[in-house]
């Protein structure tokens, strides 16, 4: 497997309404190479009878309160946003919304969890 490109900080929506997470390809060039997807999906769009073709997908890395987390993003030609977190990645990482205080919270026992996976791998510097 290929090493990845390298790390960019994206503005990201957490969008409960959005079940994949998706990535705007045009920050892929920093990030990561695309993997072709083996069916082509078409994602209907709020306007009706509009769909996008989605053809790739793309695992990331990404950091949410210091915690390193990782999904799978889909690769969306048009997106109007950098990045979007949706609900399947939400629950996975157990992510909180706090509408009150317009922020989001990983957590904490997922936070635990992760921060001590991370201390347990050796680093190996290349």
């Amino acid at each position: 497997m290929p090493a990845p490109l390298g790390e960019a900080r994206l503005y990201s929506l957490f969008d409960s309404g959005a079940n994949l997470s998706c990535i705007n390809p045009d920050f892929l060039d920093k990030l990561e190479l695309p993997v072709k997807l083996g069916r082509k999906r078409n994602v209907y769009t709020a306007s009706e009878g509009h769909f996008i073709e989605i053809s790739e997908r793309v695992s990331l890395d990404f950091y949410l309160e210091d915690v390193l987390l990782s999904d799978e993003f889909l690769v969306v030609p048009g997106l109007s946003e950098e990045a979007v977190i949706g609900a399947a990645t939400m629950q996975k990482w157990r992510i909180k919304l706090d509408f009150e205080h317009d922020t989001v919270h990983v957590d904490p026992k997922v936070a635990k969890l992760q921060l001590k996976k991370q201390k347990s791998i050796p680093q190996v510097a290349i």
